[in-house]
């Protein structure tokens, strides 16, 4: 009988898993709502940015001719309670519509998904706030691909864990974790999708960018900024 498929990472997402529970699933399933739901507000958590969208929904609609029939005032209204530069994120709201009705038939975004992984990237890229991690978020979500798609904070928890240095650029940092860590990938996308949900959790409350709160974390066993953070102590006395 084949022994259970294992890794450092998959054990890192179980320890994550234990902590803090499975992640809630508050993103919507289609990939132009899931355009729309990155835009909704800049900066916000999670809770605020749901409350965006459902604002967006019951009061302009989340289809891409809704979008562009609405009043400016509706569209700042909603940016306003999804995050802060409301006005710049009213007017990228309206830029999807518009996009999404000029370029993709009406904005059903459906047909992208058949593409290949290098095309529908880029298809969904041609949106405004979608970056490469934006659209394979986006491609992981609808279950077209698995790949693990990874925020800031995700990817600053595999940087320190060890699985590739920063480089000065994010693009580079990116591109050399997603390498690192293919090996080690579960190919399943409710795996990936869960996986991503809480790397990106740990980077939010406990591994941060400043002040990283290394005594309470999980995972500091396995963690490279660990060790050498430990180094510099020993030495310092």
């Amino acid at each position: 009988m084949r022994a259970a498929f294992s890794s450092p990472l998959k054990d890192t997402i179980t320890t994550l898993r234990g902590v803090y529970g499975a992640p809630p699933s508050l993103i919507p399933k289609s990939p132009f709502e899931m355009i729309l739901w990155e835009n909704v507000g800049y900066l916000g958590n999670d809770q605020r940015r749901a409350r965006a969208y459902r604002l967006l929904a019951s009061t302009v609609g989340t289809t891409a001719e809704r979008i562009v029939a609405a009043s400016d005032a509706q569209l700042l209204a909603v940016t306003k309670e999804g995050g802060i530069l409301p006005q710049v994120f009213a007017q990228k709201l309206r830029k999807i519509g518009e996009t999404a009705v000029r370029d993709f038939g009406g904005g059903d975004l459906r047909s992208l998904l058949k593409l290949s992984y290098s095309d529908a990237k880029k298809a969904l890229m041609r949106f405004p706030g979608i970056g490469e991690p934006g659209a394979e978020k986006i491609l992981l979500h609808t279950g077209s691909y698995p790949v693990l798609a990874l925020d800031s904070n995700a990817l600053r928890v595999l940087v320190r864990l060890g699985y590739a240095r920063e480089e000065k650029s994010y693009d580079a940092t990116y591109r050399a974790i997603q390498k690192a860590v293919a090996p080690e990938l579960v190919r399943d996308p409710k795996w990936l999708a869960e996986a991503r949900a809480l790397l990106r959790t740990h980077g939010q409350e406990v591994c941060k960018r400043t002040a990283p709160s290394c005594e309470i974390c999980a995972v500091s066993d396995r963690c490279a900024y660990y060790r050498e953070l430990t180094k510099k102590k020993k030495r310092k006395k």
